[in-house]
């Protein structure tokens, strides 16, 4: 299979391809049609012309022939000796055509009777004309004449020779004539490279008229192209020049109805996606101000829930823990709306990552179930309060749907920028506490989401980028199914769709992976050894802006 893909790709490529062009092909069949027809038309011309020619020849040779030697027979004596035979030859061979005689009889087998005795014998005639012209044929009505004239083109020393031959009486000799066919060899020859010129002027001239057909036919094809890629790239206005009422207007005129259909159907859904995002924004907006007040209210009967009646702390503190989920959530779906319409930015610093760690870890009293081999110096230019975040979700996933320990590890790699590393800070830090994290490997952090707003946004995925700093949160867990791999990052996924509720949104990961990004950095999710393995991968330095998306919504 292997095989077979590769020899697939290197036909589809490099020359290949272009001898696979529409314009090549196009050129190829016009040749191969011209060259077809040329050289069929040229061959039937040839033999035609060849047919006429020999025809001609021989028919103006053997009549001289016959009526020379029937004039001159007559003065030939019975019984005529071999001079009076060889004068016969040469009157005979002098009418006026070029050719030469040869005459025999048997009653002089000796006898070499030619006008030209040194090149032209009898052996020079075939045996089996010179059996049929011995051979008599029966007198009838039909047939008055017992011996006839007979012919052959035969080649004698590489030269075409006409050689006919009767006999004179049924008891005189016998004459041959040698016609030489040279010269009409040579007019076929002078024809056969006249047509080889004819065919090949007309695959010249077949090959041009293909390249301006082609060019007639391509130019439409090569501007619906060129169109269709900059409808793929975006240009939903882009429309096609439509002239004349052929094929090929015809699929222009279609071209512009299903761009324009689809132009409509885009604007349509940003619009309709607009909507959504205002709408979500505008809601998360609207909660907030009753949501601050029912915390405080909340804030209020945790503290007072030990006082209260036995039977009315329980709904207490579920009021609390589901007003404290709610608020996350619109924090939330704030920060998504906010990147959605790429209103985020980075308020950045150089900060220690360790540090940064540190503190994540203490806010949230994970002490005795992390392990932290982070070793100080490991500087990098990033928003601390969206990195919180990020280790916030990882760390807490970790613990949630993994178990103790987590361990989180800091390394760079890349052309290190900055002092030298201190001692690495490790040990167990604390239990683990704080609020709900969503599904599986998913959901909210414990702390606040809401930041300043900006006009930029921006993530850069792949691998670790030239001095970048990586940081591995690995659990004890049983890891993540293969099939759920692919889905973590994807906002509202939960592995256990069984479950109607849970105590997560979904939204956290995706949070994180979106914070990540826009600090020109990424997340992966894989299984180790033990458990699973998110890593995360941060530039030292910030990428260039991103220009500020076009959207006049407020994620407020």
């Amino acid at each position: 299979m292997t095989d077979l893909q590769t020899t697939t790709s290197r036909f589809s490529s490099g020359p290949w391809r272009r001898l696979r062009s529409l314009r090549v092909r196009l050129i190829a069949v016009f040749a191969a049609v011209a060259l077809l027809a040329a050289v069929s038309a040229s061959g039937i011309a040839y033999w035609l012309n060849r047919d006429a020619v020999l025809k001609r020849a021989q028919d103006t040779a053997l009549n001289d022939f016959r009526v020379s030697l029937t004039r001159n027979v007559s003065e030939l004596p019975l019984n005529a000796t071999c001079t009076e035979l060889s004068q016969l030859a040469t009157s005979v061979a002098s009418s006026g055509l070029t050719y030469e005689v040869v005459v025999s009889d048997p009653a002089h087998p000796d006898c070499v009777a030619s006008s030209d005795p040194v090149n032209y014998t009898l052996a020079g005639v075939p045996a089996k004309l010179q059996d049929t012209v011995a051979k008599p044929r029966e007198v009838t009505e039909n047939n008055p004449y017992a011996y006839h004239l007979y012919w052959q083109r035969q080649n004698l020393d590489g030269r075409p020779f006409l050689i006919g031959g009767t006999r004179v009486v049924p008891t005189g000799p016998t004459a041959y004539m040698f016609k030489s066919l040279e010269n009409e060899r040579a007019d076929l020859n002078t024809l056969g490279w006249s047509l080889a010129i004819a065919t090949l002027l007309a695959l010249i001239g077949s090959a041009l008229l293909a390249q301006a057909a082609s060019a007639t036919v391509l130019r439409p094809v090569k501007r619906l192209g060129e169109a269709a890629r900059r409808l793929g790239e975006g240009h939903l206005d882009t429309r096609l020049e439509v002239e004349g009422s052929d094929e090929l207007a015809d699929l222009a005129r279609t071209f512009n109805r299903t761009a324009e259909s689809l132009h409509e159907q885009v604007e349509e859904l940003s619009a309709r996606e607009a909507q959504s995002r205002r709408f979500v924004a505008d809601m998360s907006h609207e909660l907030r101000t009753p949501l601050t007040a029912m915390t405080a209210v909340t804030d209020i009967l945790e503290d007072e829930a030990e006082s209260l009646d036995p039977m009315i702390e329980p709904a207490v503190r579920l009021v609390v823990n589901e007003t404290r989920r709610l608020s996350d959530l619109v924090e939330n779906l704030m920060e998504v709306t906010r990147f959605d319409a790429g209103t985020a930015k980075l308020v950045a610093d150089e900060v220690d990552i360790a540090d940064l760690i540190m503190s994540c870890i203490d806010g949230r009293a994970w002490y005795d179930a992390v392990e932290l081999d982070a070793p100080r110096g490991v500087r990098a230019v990033v928003d601390p309060r969206r990195l919180d975040v990020v280790f916030a979700n990882l760390i807490g996933n970790a613990l949630k749907h993994g178990g103790s320990p987590v361990r989180v590890t800091v390394r760079e790699e890349g052309p290190r920028e900055g002092g030298p590393v201190d001692e690495p800070v490790g040990g167990p830090l604390g239990a683990p506490s704080g609020g709900p994290l969503g599904g599986p490997h998913g959901g909210p952090s414990g702390g606040p989401l809401a930041g300043p707003l900006g006009d930029a946004e921006g993530g850069v995925e792949g691998g670790p980028a030239v001095g970048s700093v990586v940081v591995e949160v690995s659990d004890s867990g049983p890891g993540i199914p293969e099939d759920v791999l692919p889905h973590v990052f994807d906002r509202f996924y939960k592995a256990d769709k069984g479950r109607a509720r849970s105590e997560g949104s979904g939204l956290g990961l995706s949070i994180a992976m979106a914070n990540a990004q826009i600090h020109g950095g990424t997340i992966t999710a894989a299984n180790g050894e033990v458990g699973a393995v998110f890593t995360l991968t941060l530039p030292r330095t910030q990428p260039p802006p991103q220009p500020a998306a076009d959207s006049e919504e407020n994620a407020q």
